[in-house]
């Protein structure tokens, strides 16, 4: 593999809230979704963060050796499809757990060839817009009500939408 630079925000090495388990959340950069409401404005812009590879972010992830679990989330992380899909593809070969956070629904990701490899070795995948009038604090690992977390596996096994257990 090439070991593309994926561009971040940062990086949180103890989440709870962001998919199940501890887990390492690394905030892509760069998002044209601009959600009205979004927790994470300063994520939007293509400009700003900086640059890594995967043995840079391996590198500290490996000192947090009771995080198993991976999350993507923004910015917009399927806006670099082929720097997530090199990482995720990496991650997996370690044995990670890979929910990637997403603006797009699964339909349109499986109609972007880019975007589908970016996800297809994913386990989990929260997908759908953020909506601030369907904000909600009942929802796991959501922000709002309309977003799904789907079971990446499989759905692309039965070639539809399923949902994971923590919805």
């Amino acid at each position: 593999m090439s070991d593309l630079k994926l561009r971040i925000a940062s990086v949180v090495d103890d989440s709870v809230v962001d998919g199940p388990g501890v887990r390492y959340v690394i905030f892509t950069q760069g998002c044209k979704h601009n959600c009205p409401g979004c927790h994470n404005p300063q994520s939007h812009s293509f400009s700003a963060g900086m640059f890594v590879g995967f043995d840079e972010i391996y590198e500290d992830l490996s000192k947090y050796k009771y995080v198993k679990a991976v999350t993507f989330s923004g910015g917009e992380p399927l806006e670099q499809p082929e720097a997530v899909a090199e990482f995720v593809s990496k991650l997996k070969e370690k044995g990670y757990h890979i929910l990637i956070y997403t603006g797009y629904t699964f339909e349109q990701i499986l109609a972007d060839e880019k975007k589908l490899r970016a996800i297809e070795k994913a386990d989990l995948l929260v997908d759908g817009l953020f909506v601030l009038r369907l904000r909600s604090l009942n929802v796991n690992f959501r922000g709002s009500s309309n977003q799904r977390i789907v079971d990446v596996q499989r759905s692309l096994k039965n070639k539809e939408v399923v949902l994971s257990e923590y919805n």
